[in-house]
């Protein structure tokens, strides 16, 4: 516990993250990452180290932050932040270092997860599909481009 507490108080001290850093995703950070984003569609994705199909979705997530422009992607890796290396590595070698990424910094991750979705009780992975209009909907398991398209084309001003 105390080494988690440690790890945690050393990413917030890092002062805001460059391209490749993680940040520190703690209570209030979900809301703070809507209001940042309003008025445009936002991908938040949750993945861990430990989840297989959410380390083959990765790298398609680069794909499709490249073919929808439109559309802000972030990621938040639900695991601890002594976790980071690995994670960095890991990010790296799906060809996402550019992208806004964070990792839950707070021992009693059930308080966060209830903050981004009352019904989320950890599945992963889990993307929340923020739409310009500030509605969300989940998405537990792999999202194919398809659908991600699609929820795009839905969105006020999206892409037919």
């Amino acid at each position: 516990m105390r080494r988690f507490v440690l790890a945690a108080m050393a990413l917030m001290l890092a002062g805001p993250a460059g391209a490749g850093e993680l940040r520190p995703f703690v209570q209030g950070s979900y809301a703070a990452l809507v209001k940042e984003h309003a008025g445009r569609p936002l991908v938040i994705h949750f993945w861990s180290l430990t989840c297989a199909p959410c380390l083959v979705e990765l790298p398609q997530w680069r794909e499709a932050q490249r073919h929808h422009p439109e559309m802000d992607l972030v990621l938040v890796a639900t695991d601890s932040p002594d976790e980071a290396p690995k994670l960095g590595r890991t990010l790296t070698r799906a060809g996402l270092t550019g992208v806004d990424s964070w990792v839950f910094a707070d021992s009693f991750a059930e308080r966060l997860r209830f903050e981004v979705d009352k019904t989320w009780h950890g599945e992963l992975p889990m993307t929340r599909l923020v739409g310009r209009d500030g509605a969300a909907e989940a998405v537990t398991g792999t999202v194919s481009d398809a659908a991600l398209a699609a929820w795009l084309a839905r969105q006020p001003g999206g892409k037919p």
